[in-house]
């Protein structure tokens, strides 16, 4: 290399290497105060938005689903699904606003301003519940279309076939504290029930005391719960209960009513006579 093209490299070198040493500066930082608003920002935003769409914290509020939930734990509620068009299944334990009646009204208790504005912050990013919502929880027992059969020293029956319920509290009984007999569901709507079933107000007590016969629209269903994310000592998952994977419950489900069949048989046979007596 001669010494003209080792001068042209050199000064190439310098021509390019000078931008990058300007470039390269230290950029000026921003005081933490300054950020501190702009971060805690992005994290609400984040919060509604996975409130809003995707999974929201609910507490359990009493006994009514024990053993399987404690007084509160804190489930997570997947609420994507429900907004892709799926719909509730039997034995899923889900969140739901109430019908109409299910829950007393309930003042707010927090007096304190400064609590009441935190608690309002939590609440509105969905790490706390509100004082005034009127939500409720339970396991989906049948949907619409079922026939449910609830009565005293029987298990509970969907579509004529008997469930296995281990998850129920120890010492409950399946129907006897509101046996009301047989109770078809509506087409777009759930038959609920709490596991602690001796200490719970569900579908069984609101078909013999409230308006709407103790049927929850599944429109009402906010989601599925999933999983008790606190404590952590209570941590687990909610899968459907294997009693509800019966083939039979479908295939029943899609079978018209018994009696409706024998009524059918018998117009048959009546029809029968009168053409040929």
């Amino acid at each position: 290399m001669s010494s003209k093209e080792a001068t042209v490299r050199r000064r190439l070198g310098r021509a390019v290497s000078r931008p990058r040493r300007r470039g390269g500066a230290k950029r000026t930082k921003r005081p933490w105060w300054v950020e501190l608003p702009v971060l805690v920002a992005i994290a609400l935003l984040l919060a509604l938005g996975i409130k809003t769409f995707f999974v929201q914290a609910f507490s359990i509020p009493s006994a009514s689903m024990q053993n399987t939930l404690q007084e509160g734990d804190r489930v997570l509620v997947d609420k994507l699904t429900p907004l892709f068009g799926a719909e509730p299944q039997r034995g899923e334990v889900v969140v739901f606003r109430d019908p109409g009646g299910w829950l007393p009204e309930q003042a707010p208790k927090e007096t304190n301003p400064v609590l009441r504005g935190a608690r309002n912050v939590l609440t509105f990013v969905g790490l706390m519940p509100s004082s005034d919502e009127k939500d409720l929880i339970k396991r989906v027992i049948a949907i619409g279309g079922d026939t449910v059969e609830c009565n005293s020293g029987s298990p509970i029956k969907v579509n004529g076939v008997p469930l296995d319920e281990p998850y129920i509290h120890p010492g409950s009984t399946p129907c006897d504290d509101y046996p009301v007999g047989t109770v078809k569901v509506p087409r777009g709507h759930l038959w609920v029930m709490g596991d602690h079933r001796n200490d719970s107000w569900d579908s069984r007590y609101h078909h013999l005391q409230k308006p709407g016969n103790g049927f929850v629209p599944v429109g009402n269903v906010i989601g599925r719960a999933f999983i008790v994310a606190w404590p952590l000592t209570h941590w687990s998952t909610l899968p459907v209960p294997p009693t509800f994977d019966q083939p039979q419950l479908d295939t029943l489900a899609a079978e018209p009513p018994r009696e409706a069949a024998t009524t059918e048989r018998q117009e048959r046979g009546r029809s029968a006579i009168r053409q040929h007596p």
